[in-house]
C-alpha cells in the first residue's frame, strides 16, 4: 500500500467526543488537529499488530518520543488512546486510533475498542478483496497471437471495475458481473428479458439498462403486467379512443404511445393470457399498434425490457406461452442474482436501508457487527425486498442505540419468512459461471426446484467438509478449519465460507490464539 486513506469514525450515540485517525500507507501520517498521537505507540502497533490503550493518555504514560506538547489539559485525565491494527492475510496492512473522552468507564472503553476492531476487521476484508481481484487479473494467462484481437483494451477493463449505476448497492462478484452484462446491453436496443426471484431486483436492472443507453433522457415507462386483467391491460398498452366501452369519456395514450423514443418495462411478463400474448407479439414485432376502439395505425420507437420469475421454457412446452412470443422476448436474457448469491452485499444493502429509516424516523440507529453477522447468514427468499422489510421491523421494534444480534426476529424464532417457507418448494436460479455470456443461457438449466426444509438453514454443498447455516460457529469447527489450513487464516476463512475479519471475530469471541509456525 503507497497512499493515504482517511477514515472517518461515525461518532456513536452518548460518546461526546471521538477523534480518530488512519493510516494505510504508513508514509506521513493522516492526523487530526487536536489530536496528540503517540507515535511511539503506533509504531508498536504496527510492529505487534496487537491492540494498544492508553487510560489516561497523561504525558508520563505515553512511550518515549512521544510529542506530548498537546496532552496536559484539564480534559486530558479523562481521554482513553485506542489503536488497532488493520490485518491482511496475516500482516499489518495499516491502523486505525482514536481519542475517546468519557470519565473513566471501562465498559465505555471497552465499547470503543469493539466499534475500531469491527471497522479494522472491513477494512482488513476490503484490502484483502482488492488484492485479490488485483492478483487474479495478474495471474490471467496471456493469450496465444490468435486471441489478441478478442483482448479487451485498457480502458474498457478500468470501466468494467468502475461501472456505478444510480440506485444500485453492492460490490459482490455477481453484482459486477451483472452491472459489466447491463453496460454491454444498453448499448444496443435488442429486447431484454430479466430472469429472476421475486424481490431480486429486476426492476432496478431495467432502469440500470435504460440509464446507460442512449435513450437515457427519453421516458422510461413501467407496466406490471400481473396487476391488471386482460381488457384494462389492453387499454393500459396501447390506449384507447373516446367511447371505447364503458367509462371512455376520452381518448387516452397507452403504455406504447408514451414511452415513443424511450422503454418499456414490462414486469411479470408471464402473467399475460393467451389471447393478449398474440396482440402483444404484433406489437413487438412491427412497432405499431392500434388503440382499443381505433382503426389508426400508430407506429412507435419503444425499446422492451420484460421481467419474469416464472419459468417461461415450462410455460411454452406446456402451451401457457406463446414459443413465437417467447422467442421474442428473449433476445438477450440477463439472470438478476438472488440475495443469497451477493452475501458480500448485504451489510451494505441493510446500512443503506438503516440510514433511509432514520432519516424518515429521526433516529441514530447503528449496526453492531453480530447483527451484519446474522443478516449475512441468512437465506432471504424474498431477497432485497425481505431484507428492507427485515430492517424496518428491526429498527422499529429495537430499544437500545445500537442493533443486535438479539434484536433480530430470527434468533428468537419470530421470522414469518421462515414459518411460510418451511417445507416448501422453493425456485431457485442457477448461478451463471463468470464466462458464462450473457445470451447464452440454456432454457433446461433456468429454475431448478430445491427441496429447502427451512431456507434459514439450508446447507450449501461444497467441495470442503466445513459447511454452516450461519456466520457463528463453534470452537470445535473454527479450530478444526484451522488445523486443516495449517493455521493460515486467510485459508481457513475460505474453507468455512467466511470474511477474514469473521473469523478473527470468532478467534476473540472463542478466545483461541493462532499457533505461530
Amino acid at each position: 500500500m503507497g497512499c493515504n486513506i482517511p477514515w472517518c469514525v461515525q461518532v456513536l450515540p452518548k460518546m461526546p467526543r471521538q477523534s480518530p485517525s488512519a493510516w494505510a500507507g504508513l508514509k506521513e501520517p493522516i492526523r487530526a488537529t487536536a489530536s496528540a498521537c503517540p507515535q511511539g505507540a503506533l509504531d508498536r502497533v504496527l510492529t505487534t499488530a496487537a491492540l494498544y490503550t492508553i487510560d489516561p493518555l497523561l504525558p508520563e504514560n505515553c512511550p518515549a518520543g512521544t510529542d506530548t506538547s498537546a496532552l496536559g489539559g484539564p480534559a486530558s485525565n479523562q481521554l482513553t488512546f485506542i489503536a488497532v491494527p488493520i490485518v491482511v492475510e496475516s500482516a499489518t496492512a495499516g491502523m486505525l486510533s482514536a481519542e475517546l473522552l468519557q470519565g473513566g468507564s471501562s465498559s465505555f472503553a471497552e465499547s470503543g475498542i469493539m466499534l475500531l476492531r469491527s471497522i479494522a476487521d472491513q477494512l482488513g476484508d476490503f484490502l484483502q478483496s482488492y488484492r485479490s481481484t488485483v492478483n487474479d487479473e495478474r495471474e490471467q494467462p496471456l493469450p496465444s497471437n490468435d486471441d489478441w484481437t478478442e483482448l479487451p483494451h485498457a480502458d474498457q477493463v478500468e470501466a468494467d471495475h468502475n461501472i456505478t449505476v444510480p440506485g444500485v448497492v453492492g460490490r459482490s462478484p455477481a453484482l459486477r458481473k451483472l452491472l459489466r452484462e447491463i453496460s454491454m446491453v444498453a448499448k444496443s436496443n435488442a429486447t431484454v428479458l430479466l430472469r429472476g426471484e421475486t424481490g431480486s431486483g429486476k426492476e432496478v436492472a431495467a432502469k440500470a439498462i435504460h440509464d446507460l443507453s442512449s435513450r437515457a433522457g427519453r421516458p422510461f415507462i413501467k407496466v406490471n403486467c400481473a396487476a391488471l386483467p386482460e381488457t384494462i391491460l389492453e387499454s393500459e398498452l396501447f390506449g384507447h379512443e373516446k367511447g371505447a366501452f364503458t367509462g371512455a369519456i376520452s381518448s387516452r395514450k397507452g403504455r406504447f404511445e408514451l414511452a415513443d423514443k424511450g422503454t418499456l418495462f414490462l414486469d411479470e411478463i408471464g402473467e399475460i393470457s393467451g389471447p393478449f400474448q398474440a396482440k402483444l407479439l404484433r406489437a413487438l414485432q412491427q412497432q405499431e399498434f392500434e388503440k382499443v376502439g381505433g382503426t389508426h395505425t400508430i407506429r412507435v420507437d419503444v425499446r422492451i425490457i420484460a421481467a419474469t420469475n416464472k419459468n417461461l421454457e415450462v410455460a411454452v412446452s406446456e402451451t401457457q406461452f406463446r414459443a413465437d412470443l417467447y422467442y421474442r422476448l428473449s433476445v438477450i436474457p440477463l439472470l438478476v442474482p438472488p440475495l443469497r448469491e451477493r452475501r458480500d452485499d448485504i451489510p451494505l444493502l441493510a446500512a443503506g436501508f438503516l440510514h433511509s429509516f432514520n432519516s424518515e424516523n429521526g433516529r441514530s440507529l447503528t449496526f453492531d457487527s453480530s447483527a451484519l453477522d446474522v443478516l449475512t447468514g441468512c437465506e432471504f427468499p424474498g431477497n432485497i425486498r425481505e431484507l428492507q422489510s427485515c430492517v424496518q421491523r428491526t429498527a422499529t421494534m429495537a430499544i437500545g442505540p445500537s442493533i443486535t444480534s438479539r434484536d433480530l426476529a430470527c434468533k428468537s424464532g419470530g421470522c414469518f419468512s421462515a414459518r411460510l417457507w418451511k417445507n416448501k418448494q422453493w425456485q431457485q436460479m442457477p448461478q451463471q459461471s463468470s464466462t458464462d455470456e450473457p445470451h447464452r443461457v440454456s432454457g433446461d438449466a433456468l429454475f431448478q426446484r430445491v427441496h429447502l426444509d427451512h431456507p434459514s438453514h439450508a446447507t450449501r454443498s461444497s467441495n470442503s467438509q466445513f459447511t454452516r447455516s450461519e456466520r457463528i460457529i463453534d470452537r470445535e469447527t473454527l479450530i478444526a478449519a484451522l488445523e486443516k489450513a495449517g493455521w493460515v487464516q486467510a485459508k481457513a476463512a475460505r474453507l468455512l465460507k467466511l470474511t477474514p475479519g469473521q473469523i478473527g471475530y470468532a478467534l476473540r469471541k472463542h478466545g483461541v490464539e493462532l499457533k505461530k509456525l
